[in-house]
C-alpha cells in the first residue's frame, strides 16, 4: 500500500542549506561521502540509507557508498564515525538506540550528545499497540481494565531488553499505572509471531513490523503511539486521545556527522537529504516501508534529539530498566 505525501509536506522541510555551488561545495563534491549504518542489511536504517544514497547519486553524481557496521548495540560504528575525520565525508544513520545507549549503559567510548553534529531528521516509524484479532480487547480501555483486574497476569512482548520498543512499553505501564509482563524477543517479527500464535496477549512495535499481519485481519490495532492517528489506521485512535496526553512515541531515523564538521558541509548534506526524500520514487518506496518522512534538520534536529533523550531518561530511571 502506497501512501501519497502531500506537495505541502514536502515543501515543509525546515532546513537551512547552501546550495551545492556555494562555498566548500566543490570539495566535497569530489570526494567520495560513506553512510555509516550500524545495522545489518536489510532493515528499515539500511533500505533508507540505500535509497537517499542512490537517489543522490543520481540526481548530482556525488559519490556515496553505504557501509554496514552492525555490532554491540550500534556502539560498533557510533565510536567509528565519532573518530572519523569531520570533513563532511563521513556520515552516520542513527535511531533510538543512538539515544538511549547513553542512558543506560555505564560508559561509552563516545558522547552521544556532543560527539557528533545532528544533520537530518529522515524518517519516523509509527508504534502501534496490537492484540491477536480472536482477543477479547477491542479497545485500549479493555487492556487497561483487565491489567487492572489481573495485575501481572497480561504479558506485552518488544523487541528488547533496553530498546525502543521495550522502554515505549514501560512508559505505557508507567503512564497507565498497571501491570504487564514484559517479554522479550530478538526482533520485532519474532514478537509478532508470537502474537499470531496467541503466546502473548499483546505486542507494541513499529508500524511497518505489524502491517502486513493488520491487513490480513490477524491482529488488532488498539492505539497509535504516534501525536497523530497513522494515515494508514485513521479509525485507530492515539493514546493521546484514549487519555494518555504526554504518552508519544516512535522509532527515528536521521543522519549525524562527527563533532566540528564545518557548517557549510552539513548545509551540503542536509541539501543532499532533502531533495533526495523530495524524489517521488524515494517518498512512494519509505512509505510503502511504513515510514512516514520528516526532513527537519539543524538545530530542530539537534532539538528532537534532546527532547528524546529527557523523555527516555526519565521512562528508564523510572523502570530501573538495565543494558543486557
Amino acid at each position: 500500500m502506497l501512501k501519497i505525501v502531500s506537495l505541502s509536506v514536502l515543501t515543509a522541510f525546515a532546513c537551512v542549506a547552501l546550495p551545492l555551488g556555494q562555498a566548500g561545495a566543490q570539495d566535497l563534491r569530489e570526494k567520495t561521502i560513506r553512510i555509516v549504518v550500524p545495522f545489518p542489511p536489510g532493515g528499515s536504517a539500511d533500505i533508507l540509507a540505500r535509497l537517499v544514497g542512490q537517489q543522490a547519486t543520481q540526481a548530482s553524481g556525488q559519490k556515496i557508498v553505504v557501509e554496514n557496521r552492525p555490532g554491540a548495540g550500534t556502539i560498533i560504528a557510533s565510536e567509528a564515525v565519532a573518530r572519523s575525520a569531520p570533513d563532511g565525508t563521513t556520515m552516520m544513520i542513527m535511531s533510538n538506540s543512538f539515544v538511549i545507549n547513553g542512558i543506560v549503559r555505564a560508559s561509552l567510548p563516545y558522547d552521544p550528545m556532543t560527539s557528533f553534529e545532528p544533520v537530518c531528521f529522515l524518517v519516523d516509524s509509527p508504534q502501534v499497540l496490537v492484540v491477536n484479532e480472536a482477543s477479547p480487547y477491542r479497545t485500549l480501555k479493555d487492556l487497561v481494565e483487565a491489567a487492572r483486574a489481573r495485575p501481572g497476569e497480561l504479558s506485552y512482548a518488544a523487541v528488547g531488553p533496553a530498546t525502543t520498543q521495550h522502554i515505549a512499553g514501560e512508559m505505557f505501564k508507567q503512564a497507565a499505572d498497571i501491570n504487564l509482563t514484559y517479554v522479550p524477543y530478538p526482533g520485532g517479527a519474532p514478537a509478532v509471531t508470537a502474537l499470531v500464535g496467541n503466546h502473548v496477549h499483546s505486542v507494541l512495535a513499529n508500524y511497518n513490523e505489524v502491517m502486513e499481519q493488520l491487513r490480513a485481519g490477524r491482529l488488532r490495532p488498539l492505539a497509535a503511539a504516534s501525536r497523530q492517528r497513522i494515515r494508514p489506521l485513521p479509525d485507530v485512535p492515539t493514546f493521546i486521545e484514549a487519555g494518555y496526553k504526554d504518552y508519544e512515541t516512535s522509532a527515528f531515523f536521521g543522519t549525524v556527522v562527527p563533532a566540528k564538521t564545518p557548517k557549510d558541509a552539513i548545509a551540503q548534506l542536509s541539501t543532499m537529504m532533502t531533495d533526495a526524500l523530495k524524489a517521488p520514487d524515494v517518498t512512494a518506496k519509505l512509505v510503502a516501508q511504513g515510514l512516514d518522512i520528516v526532513g527537519t534538520c539543524g538545530e530542530d534536529f539537534r532539538a528532537h534529539i534532546r527532547r528524546q533523550h529527557d523523555n527516555y531518561a526519565r521512562a528508564i530511571r523510572a523502570g530501573n530498566i538495565k543494558a543486557e
